[in-house]
């Protein structure tokens, strides 16, 4: 992961960056924060999905498995390339501290269509160049996933079971046609796609310089209304309409008597068997062009998945269904020897499961708002802790530390400040203390925690369908004091930040 060494970083997607046009982007905003990174002698900069979303917004229910989120793209970068003009963004301003999406998409998407055809015209040798080789390295996805983009408009966002049934079952002569059709279309979103990948590279190469590696997050499953499941439905359980039969979901549990049902399509394992994963090979060396670790969501699915009749509205009914973890990573370390990766292990873990994650030698997770509820053998206490693990003070489903204080019991305040040995004066930096003080390899904390929020600050809340993923912090909040007490906090428990030789 990380070496022998001890490390430390902040989790922060670049949607919930500062910045003038609604959302958080790939701009100035997002190269400052690099900077504070390494002001503060952090390593890590954690993220979530890169891909572009759909319903909901949700960075893990995305349009691919492959391709970039456009909305990231920086408009004021493109200008500073030509493919806008300074007038295109003129008093276009937003207030901070939300993403405004229902304004971003229309926006940027008409921001986006004028750059793709300014740069069809009038783009340098160069650009052009990079754009063929672009569209060439990586038209395994991305002919798939224009294509998918561009039938998904011109029927009005409707899911592809719903499209004319030559164009769902992907019928040669019906394909050709429509890339004919709509070859403008096709342009616009390979040149998305185009700009999303140069400015996102150039983004982290710059943090690798600076010393700081990104942590990227490569969900288990993909949506059903994807690219990936309209031209790989051979790889998915899905029936002669291509309806799914079962999909993914966990059983019931302490938290939900009738579990989750999560929707996504479950993998046809014998499929991917046949051609040694060749799918997810690709994926993976795609997700490892853009980040130098992944965290793996939903580890246990690679041992075991729960399966729920397709036709359900709750889990109850699902069973668990073998997955063939095992060989699908000796395949995927043939080509990624190593595999920089974080098992996210959190939940009920059966002894399989942790059987796989340490013939892998991979960290699993530790979250300390979930330490202090069942006595000193809680396995999320620092005094617990193997050395090979991240440790977080909380994630991006989880309250904020100080919006999960505020709601604990007294009994379990109680029980928190005496773990603690100190008053409640300041909680998230407590935790973030008690975090960064572990025997664990990495710890990460929360922006939100770093600045001490509350719940109105909380990224997602599981099982809500809407209004989640749009905090952003506001500009300014990354002060020298917060950068300073936080340098000195990683200096002094011997987690300073990587030289760039040893990146």
């Amino acid at each position: 992961m990380m070496g022998n060494r001890r490390a430390s970083g902040i989790l922060l997607h670049p949607t919930s960056l500062p910045g003038p046009h609604g959302i958080g982007d790939l701009g100035n905003e997002a190269w400052r924060f690099i900077d504070f990174l390494a002001g503060s002698q952090q390593s890590i900069w954690q993220i979530l999905p890169l891909g572009p979303t759909g319903y909901g917004h949700s960075p893990y229910s995305a349009l691919s498995a492959f391709a970039g989120n456009p909305l990231l793209i920086s408009l004021e970068r493109l200008v500073e390339e030509g493919d806008l003009e300074p007038d295109d963004l003129a008093g276009v301003t937003l207030d901070e501290g939300r993403a405004h999406f229902g304004f971003v998409d229309p926006f940027k998407t008409r921001m986006l269509k004028k750059g793709a055809r300014h740069f069809r015209d009038n783009a340098t040798e160069r650009r052009k160049t990079d754009f063929e080789n672009f569209c060439g390295q990586q038209a395994p996805w991305l002919e798939d996933f224009v294509l998918f983009c561009a039938l998904r408009r011109k029927f009005d966002n409707q899911p592809w079971q719903r499209w004319p049934k030559a164009l769902r079952q992907r019928h040669p002569d019906a394909m050709e046609r429509t890339r004919h059709e709509l070859a403008e279309v096709l342009h616009y979103h390979r040149y998305t796609q185009f700009v999303f990948s140069e400015q996102w590279l150039a983004l982290r190469n710059y943090a690798n310089r600076r010393g700081v590696r990104i942590l990227g997050d490569l969900p288990i499953f993909v949506a059903l209304d994807s690219a990936d499941v309209w031209a790989h439905p051979d790889l998915f359980h899905l029936d002669e309409q291509m309806q799914p039969t079962v999909v993914a979901g966990v059983p019931p549990d302490y938290f939900s008597a009738t579990g989750q049902r999560w929707g996504n399509p479950l993998y046809r394992w014998e499929a991917h068997l046949r051609d040694d994963f060749a799918w997810w090979r690709t994926r993976l060396d795609r997700n490892l062009q853009q980040c130098d670790m992944l965290r793996i969501d939903h580890f246990r699915g690679f041992v075991a998945c729960w399966a729920i009749p397709a036709g359900d509205k709750t889990a109850v009914n699902g069973q668990w269904w073998d997955s063939p973890g095992e060989a699908l990573f000796a395949a995927l370390q043939r080509t990624q020897p190593g595999l920089p990766l974080v098992a996210e292990d959190l939940g009920i873990i059966t002894p399989e499961v942790e059987r796989l994650r340490d013939e892998l030698d991979l960290p699993g997770m530790k979250i300390l708002q979930f330490a202090f509820d069942s006595g000193p053998e809680n396995p999320y206490l620092p005094h617990n802790l193997p050395n090979h693990c991240v440790i977080y003070t909380g994630t991006h489903d989880n309250d904020t530390t100080l919006g999960w204080w505020k709601g604990l019991e007294d009994n379990m305040r109680k029980e928190v400040l005496a773990y603690l040995g100190q008053s409640a004066a300041d909680i998230p930096w407590a935790l973030i203390h008690l975090a960064w003080a572990s025997v664990a390899q990495l710890a990460i904390c929360p922006l939100q925690d770093l600045l001490s929020l509350g719940s109105e600050a909380r990224m997602n809340h599981p099982g809500r369908p809407d209004a989640n993923w749009n905090w952003r912090y506001p500009p300014g909040a990354l002060n020298t004091d917060v950068q300073q007490r936080l340098g000195d906090m990683t200096r002094r428990f011997g987690r300073a930040r990587l030289e760039t030789k040893d990146l």
